[in-house]
C-alpha cells in the first residue's frame, strides 16, 4: 500500500476510534492502526485544544466549577464516552481478583460494577476538581494544561501497543492494534507532549514535562500488571489508561507550592 493511502487510512481511523468526528472510515487494517495508534497523542491534541477552549469560554460565563463539569462532560461526548467504560471494565475485572479468561469474562459484561462505579465517580470528579482550579489561572496556563493532559491520555495508547506487548484475545480492538508502535514513534510522541506541557505551570516550565512524563511512567507500570493478570490488553485496557494517565497528568500540573 502506497504511504500516502497508509498515512489516510491511519488519520481516519485515529479520528474515528478516539473521536466522534464525521469522518468517512477507510480501510482497517494492522498497518493502518499502527499509523492511528503512532497519531494518538496529536488526536489528543486537538481534542484537547476544543476542551480547552470550552473551558475558557464558559469559565467566563459561569462559575469555575460548573465551567469544569460542562468540559468534562463534552469530552465524554467527543468520545462516545468509551474510554470511561474501558476504564469501569477494567477495574471491574481487576477488582475481581480474576486472571485471564476468567477476568477477561467480567470486563465483557454490559453492567458496572461496583468497583467500576466508584472507579468513575472519583476520576469525573477528580477531573472536574482540577479543571476548576486551573479555570482560575492563566488562560494560556489553563489551555496549555487541558491539550497536554488530553494528549499524555492518547500517547498511553501507543505505550500500550508498543511491540513487545501481547492481545488479551485473539480479536477485537486490541489484537488489531498490539504491538504496532515503534519505539521512535513513542519517543516523537513523549517528547511533543513534554514540550506542550511546558507553558501548563509558566514560573516552573520543568513541571509541566515532569507532571505528564510521571504520569506516563505510572501507566507504564500499571501496564504490565494489567498484562500478568489479563495476558495481555484489550481495548478496555487502552480506554482505562486514557482516563488514567488523563487524570494523573491534571492532578500533576495542578500542584502548586
Amino acid at each position: 500500500m502506497p504511504t500516502e493511502a497508509r498515512l489516510a487510512d491511519g488519520i481516519r481511523l485515529a479520528l474515528t476510534t478516539f473521536t466522534t468526528a464525521p469522518v468517512r472510515a477507510g480501510r482497517v487494517d494492522r498497518a493502518a492502526a499502527g499509523t492511528a495508534m503512532a497519531l494518538a497523542p496529536l488526536v489528543g491534541a486537538l481534542l484537547g485544544a476544543v476542551l480547552g477552549g470550552v473551558l475558557l469560554l464558559t469559565g467566563a460565563l459561569a462559575p469555575p466549577f460548573v465551567a469544569a463539569v460542562v468540559t468534562v462532560g463534552l469530552g465524554a461526548l467527543l468520545t462516545r464516552g468509551l474510554h470511561l467504560d474501558g476504564l469501569a471494565d477494567t477495574v471491574d475485572a481487576l477488582g475481581s481478583y480474576r486472571r485471564g479468561p476468567a477476568a477477561l469474562e467480567i470486563m465483557k459484561q454490559p453492567d458496572v460494577g461496583p468497583f467500576g462505579v466508584v472507579a468513575l465517580v472519583v476520576v469525573l470528579l477528580l477531573q472536574s476538581a482540577v479543571l476548576a482550579e486551573l479555570a482560575g489561572r492563566d488562560a494560556l496556563a489553563a489551555f496549555a494544561a487541558v491539550v497536554a493532559a488530553t494528549a499524555a491520555g492518547r500517547l498511553a495508547v501507543g505505550l500500550a501497543c508498543r511491540r513487545g506487548v501481547p492481545a488479551a484475545r485473539p480479536e477485537g480492538l486490541g489484537a488489531l492494534v498490539a504491538g504496532t508502535v515503534g519505539r521512535a514513534a513513542l519517543a516523537l510522541g513523549a517528547l511533543a507532549v513534554a514540550l506542550a506541557a511546558v507553558p501548563a505551570v509558566p514560573d516552573r516550565p520543568w513541571q509541566g514535562p515532569l507532571a505528564v512524563l510521571g504520569a506516563l511512567a505510572v501507566a507504564a507500570g500499571l501496564l504490565r500488571h494489567l498484562v500478568r493478570r489479563f495476558g495481555g490488553i484489550t481495548g478496555d485496557v487502552l480506554g482505562a489508561l486514557v482516563e488514567i494517565v488523563t487524570t494523573l497528568s491534571y492532578l500533576g500540573l495542578a500542584l502548586t507550592g
